[in-house]
């Protein structure tokens, strides 16, 4: 336990600096060398710690956004999620503009895809247990990419012009259109079985 806390510790050290390197210049031309300049520690534990920059930069991502978005219950607290992933890019503006900046938009879904897509299949998941309903497999690995490339572009747009728009109205909009359709998508879609474990027929799509 103590190695694992001292190992979480210089994790976030590493993060801290690449944060306060990333303040004046381009995540692109940031170097090992700067990063460890800049919080003191050395080459060996930088790599026995990540393989590379772009490597820190995502733990950094998951560990102060995904990890905590993973703890709320998505299937209630919809509002609640999206309000701290919208304060997290607002409070880290400069982090996210200078990799958005550097790697590009399709770039960045990719980065946070894999993380995005287990949280929606978790969101559809509680969806299905409330709603007594079990969604085709096909059409459930359909409807995860669908809902986290949109959920993922909205963010990315939101990152890039939040300062031009209205906070609440875009939470509402958001959270109105996963609850409507998720609802919809329960009573009509194609289903495998019912939760109780009864074979039902399988409904078309509207």
């Amino acid at each position: 336990m103590k190695h694992e806390i001292t190992s979480l510790n210089t994790k976030r050290t590493l993060a801290e600096s690449l944060k306060n390197v990333m303040k004046r210049k381009s995540f692109s031309k940031i170097t090992v060398s700067e990063i460890i300049a800049d919080c003191g520690l050395n080459r060996k534990t930088f790599y026995y710690h990540f393989e590379d920059i772009f490597s820190l930069l995502k733990w950094m991502f998951e560990s102060e956004a995904i990890e905590v978005v993973k703890q709320f219950d998505l299937l209630v607290e919809y509002e609640e999620a999206l309000a701290f992933i919208m304060d997290y890019i607002e409070q880290n503006d400069y982090i996210l503009s200078c990799a958005y900046d550097d790697i590009g938009r399709d770039q960045m879904k990719r980065f946070f895809f894999a993380d995005f897509i287990e949280l929606i299949a978790s969101l559809i998941d509680s969806a299905e247990r409330e709603a007594g309903r079990c969604l085709d497999a096909e059409y459930k690995q359909f409807l995860g990419c669908f809902y986290t490339e949109a959920l993922a572009g909205m963010l990315l747009d939101w990152m890039k012009n939040y300062k031009d728009r209205n906070r609440q109205q875009v939470i509402d909009y958001l959270v109105h259109t996963m609850k409507a359709s998720m609802t919809g998508i329960l009573t009509q879609a194609p289903v495998r079985e019912a939760i109780q474990g009864k074979a039902t027929e399988e409904a078309p799509l509207a």
